[in-house]
């Protein structure tokens, strides 16, 4: 039986591939910090184990590691996104909240954890579409992602030799209670449960970037490859 390890479980896209991989018949460590909602997760599985834990606090990731079995697979999913209202009124402790929740955090978890990574085993971070452009206001989120794609990506060349693998998730608009708090327009928007079958069919193809839904990670590229004054011009129309 294959084991995942997966943060940031107990709701949105973390719960969804929870669900998925216990359909799939991998045993599943499903990581939160909200232990009453990671119960329902489980109670919706057959082999689904809850690990409650705040991934921000370097002592209780590294106590988790003390019980870990042997993985083989890594999903760094827990995140949260907050907006830069006001570009002049720099809120530094949001900005500071992201980069450790988003960036920080999955450091520690790679000094408890990735020993416990098999051979032929995977770390995947779920970064996002939005490390792709800037945008107006994500300076603290696109920066996280932008930095956990890097890291990712860095790590896959460093990892190679130890025999595991490293995917980078790139998702546009997912249906979770974090999106459900945008004030903006999302586009081609898909469910928790449609990123869920996305990601698994790219970890099962052995992908380095997973990118979803497809149109709109296409036409975040093609912009992204204008020269930035033009696509700064675009954005501030925005």
């Amino acid at each position: 039986m294959s084991t995942v390890m997966i943060t940031g479980a107990s709701s949105g896209i973390g719960k969804a591939l929870s669900q998925h991989y216990d359909n799939l018949g991998w045993k599943v460590l499903a990581c939160g910090r909200d232990q009453s909602r990671l119960m329902e997760v489980a109670s919706s599985g057959q082999k689904i184990q809850t690990i409650a834990f705040d991934i921000t606090d370097k002592e209780q990731v590294q106590q988790v590691a003390s019980d870990l079995p042997v993985l083989d697979m890594l999903v760094f999913n827990a995140g949260n996104c907050r907006y830069i209202d006001n570009a002049i009124d720099f809120d530094a402790d949001s900005f500071e909240d992201i980069i450790q929740t988003n960036l920080i955090s999955v450091a520690y978890g790679l000094k408890a954890w990735l020993k416990h990574i098999k051979k032929g085993g995977r770390v995947v971070f779920v970064s996002s579409s939005a490390e792709l452009l800037a945008l107006p206001r994500a300076e603290a989120y696109g920066a996280s992602k932008a930095a956990l794609s890097y890291l990712g990506e860095s790590l896959s060349i460093d990892l190679a030799q130890h025999d595991i693998e490293v995917s980078i998730v790139r998702p546009g608009f997912v249906s979770t209670p974090l999106t459900a708090k945008n004030d903006f327009p999302m586009p081609m928007q898909i469910t928790s449960e449609q990123a869920a079958v996305c990601i698994a069919k790219g970890l099962a193809k052995g992908k380095h970037h997973i990118d979803f839904p497809s149109r709109f990670t296409f036409l975040m590229k093609l912009l992204a490859c204008l020269p930035f004054s033009v696509w700064r011009r675009l954005a501030i129309r925005m």
